[in-house]
């Protein structure tokens, strides 16, 4: 089988404590990290495109090559002038990571603003992937395009996936964020949510008010990712439960559910088995957290 993946969203520049005062340069994103992963386990029939919005920087520039040695296409990324990436870094106190994001002028909040560009580029994917940080960087006028066409998307028979990716700091106030992961789902025809942000966030008590949740809203398929408790299926009704892989050390959980979402969406979509996609993505998860940073390289996921 073949096709064409198509993740949206922001890609921005990481910087990380090298020691001695020096800081370690990066690119992350919640978004490109799931079609990092993505482009690591699909066969090379399907091909992987990120889409978003880059300045005409040299570090636009950078990011731009980065993207493609790792073979994700680039023909589905605008250039805007003046602008540039947005930027976060990572600190470490006592072994604990805190994040400080400068992202207001990020040239990827205005990866919708050409609805001609952003419909050409989902129209060309079989797949569309987002999640709740793509809507949440966006205007509210370029939201609703980027989810009118994952609806028209959705209605066309494509496979649309959307994690909600809940992160509260990122919007104006919970009635917004609330309304707005809602109208993603049902944009969507498969949701991988978190249960803890879905507990903490929308106040499910149990993985199956979280499921039944997004029934409601319309969404056929949910893959509800609970961490080191492992993950519940419910396919069209019929459900099933997946463990989490055993992991000796944790070091860095920056990616685990970036990770398996990438793992998950290519397996599935290569033999449409979703449980076994879940047990495949558990074990890629389980080396991404093993190791440091957001982005593993494929020699090291055991696959």
């Amino acid at each position: 089988m073949s096709g064409r993946f198509l993740s949206i969203g922001e890609c921005m520049v990481e910087l990380s404590q090298a020691g001695a005062g020096l800081l370690r340069k990066g690119f992350a994103g919640d978004t490109l990290n799931t079609a990092w992963y993505a482009r690591a386990c699909f066969s090379a029939q399907w091909a992987v495109d990120y889409c978003t919005a880059l300045g005409d920087d040299a570090m636009s520039d950078e990011m731009l090559a980065f993207f493609q040695e790792a073979g994700i296409g680039t023909s589905r990324i605008r250039r805007i002038k003046g602008k540039s990436p947005g930027l976060y870094m990572i600190s470490l106190r006592d072994g604990e990571r805190s994040f400080s994001y400068w992202r207001e002028n990020s040239a990827a909040r205005q990866l919708a603003a050409d609805p001609d560009f952003l419909r050409q580029a989902i129209e060309s994917a079989d797949v569309i992937y987002f999640s709740g940080i793509t809507l949440a960087i966006l205007s509210r006028d370029d939201a609703d395009t980027l989810l009118a066409e994952a609806r028209r998307a959705k209605a066309s028979g494509k496979l649309v996936a959307f994690d909600p990716n809940i992160r509260p700091r990122l919007w104006s106030g919970y009635d917004e964020m609330h309304a707005t992961i809602s109208e993603g789902a049902r944009a969507a025809s498969l949701v991988l949510p978190s249960f803890d942000d879905e507990a903490a966030h929308f106040g499910d008590g149990s993985i199956e008010a979280t499921i039944e949740r997004y029934r409601a809203l319309g969404v056929h398929d949910i893959v509800v990712k609970n961490g080191a408790d492992g993950a519940t299926l419910n396919f069209g009704g019929s459900e099933s439960f997946v463990p989490a892989e055993k992991v000796e050390q944790v070091i860095d959980t920056t990616s685990a559910g970036d990770s398996f979402n990438g793992a998950f969406l290519a397996r599935y979509l290569e033999t449409s088995d979703a449980t076994a996609a879940a047990r495949f993505a558990a074990k890629v998860a389980a080396r991404v957290v093993s190791e440091h940073g957001a982005l593993v390289a494929k020699s090291k996921l055991g696959i």
